[in-house]
């Protein structure tokens, strides 16, 4: 194989590849004046690097630290203690324009529309988002909204994705 092919492949650049060859980081062979790529030692480099990535990836820890630093607000009484994720109460993928009266003019879920109807469904799906910090789970009150194209898995789903993204982004 060669530069450029191995470069497309390991998703790395074509000077890259020639530096792993010349330093030995992959099995080459010059010829021609050219790189020809052993294509086993470049897969076996690549997975080398997915794992040295993958030990560097934060590791996600749900608390009221990290519920906090990505919006969320303390609450106690009562000897509860929560963080409300307010920012979280939206079915993610979910797009809503308004007219001036607040009605809903247009919806889409994940860039493809859907009525009106089933735009104000999913938006009030979800009544409330919390971390409760006595157990170290986050918890959904499901609102009355019903919505036919999502049920509640799929959105609690895209819920928790969307925070374990926001903590890992920190």
């Amino acid at each position: 194989m060669n530069t450029t092919a191995a470069a497309i492949e390991a998703n790395v650049t074509a000077d890259t590849i020639r530096t792993w060859c010349r330093i030995g980081a992959v099995a080459a062979l010059k010829q021609a004046g050219r790189w020809v790529i052993d294509a086993a030692s470049l897969a076996h480099r690549i997975a080398i690097g997915a794992r040295r990535a993958a030990r560097k990836a934060k590791k996600v820890v749900f608390s009221v630290d990290t519920m906090t630093a990505i919006g969320g607000r303390r609450w106690q009484k009562n000897g509860m203690d929560r963080v409300y994720l307010n920012d979280f109460q939206t079915v993610p993928g979910l797009e809503l324009d308004h007219y001036k009266s607040g009605s809903i003019s247009y919806a889409a879920l994940d860039g493809e529309k859907v009525s009106n109807g089933e735009g104000g469904r999913l938006a009030t799906a979800v009544d409330k988002v919390y971390f409760d910090a006595a157990d170290g789970k986050v918890y959904i009150k499901w609102g009355w909204g019903n919505p036919r194209s999502l049920d509640r898995d799929e959105i609690a789903e895209r819920i928790f994705t969307a925070i374990r993204t926001a903590i890992a982004a920190l």
